[in-house]
């Protein structure tokens, strides 16, 4: 029986509006009753995940920005990659002189993105972003770069993927979170070695894992878990990657929480 529970949020936990229903809440808290660890595995920055830990009530592991960022239940930081100097500095020179790419950069406890966009704000209920100078980035403490088209041209971004892979792919770990987000971590970082480091804390291995996913970013953590199982609405670039993980329904029908109500409580 699986000890720890580990789930990406956009497109896997949350439903299409970005809330955690109360059903899923219902679950998530009888998992904890039972003694079971639940781990929020996601892309997204570590305060805005934080204000869904609060609102869930139940201590648990946040693994932030890819697993760029472990924070144990106590809020506290555990583990902690930055990207190199030389890397941020590249990939902005890169991207900057393409006016269809916003930029965006994790660092610390901000969010900074090269030119406005207001329907982020609509996607982040309490956390939001500061402008940043592209001729001037800031190079310390920075957790990932991520870059988003308007026109979600994926093709497009993908293109930009090779080109990032191909200048730095020894140096960074570049994936998608979603056909439309390209995100660009240090080459030491992902989801699923940060899930391995978590286990070990808890006195746990992997085998003891079960995790959900549904972007290229959580393909490590879906790989080395004890059982990964697949979104129905993944990106087939996702399901191509893992042809032996287990597929379940979408997030719009709770499928996590179905999932964990049939197979864990």
């Amino acid at each position: 029986m699986y000890k720890i529970v580990a789930s990406d949020l956009d497109g896997t936990l949350l439903t299409p509006d970005h809330q955690i229903t109360p059903f899923t809440k219902d679950v998530l808290t009888r998992l904890h009753q039972q003694g079971k660890d639940f781990i929020f595995a996601t892309g997204r920055h570590h305060i805005d995940v934080a204000d869904m830990r609060d609102e869930l009530g139940i201590p648990a592991y946040m693994i932030t920005s890819n697993g760029a960022r472990v924070h144990n239940c106590q809020g506290e930081v555990i583990f902690q990659q930055d990207l190199h100097p030389e890397v941020i500095q590249g990939l902005i020179e890169m991207a900057k002189h393409d006016p269809a790419l916003k930029i965006h950069i994790y660092r610390n406890d901000d969010w900074l993105i090269s030119t406005e966009d207001e329907n982020l704000r609509d996607f982040h209920q309490s956390f939001t972003y500061q402008l940043f100078d592209v001729d001037n980035p800031p190079l310390d403490g920075v957790a990932k770069v991520f870059f988003i088209r308007d026109d979600q041209d994926h093709d497009l971004l993908a293109l930009w993927e090779e080109k990032f892979k191909q200048t730095f792919g020894h140096r960074a770990n570049i994936a998608f979170s979603t056909p439309w987000c390209l995100e660009v971590m240090d080459a030491n970082v992902s989801k699923g070695h940060a899930l391995e480091a978590v286990a070990k804390e808890k006195g746990h291995t992997l085998a003891d894992c079960l995790a959900f996913g549904d972007g290229m970013n959580d393909v490590e953590m879906l790989t080395m878990a004890g059982k990964g199982l697949v979104m129905g609405t993944a990106h087939e670039k996702v399901k191509r990657a893992l042809p032996d993980n287990g597929v379940i329904g979408s997030s719009s029908d709770e499928a996590v929480a179905r999932y964990l109500a049939e197979h864990l409580l």
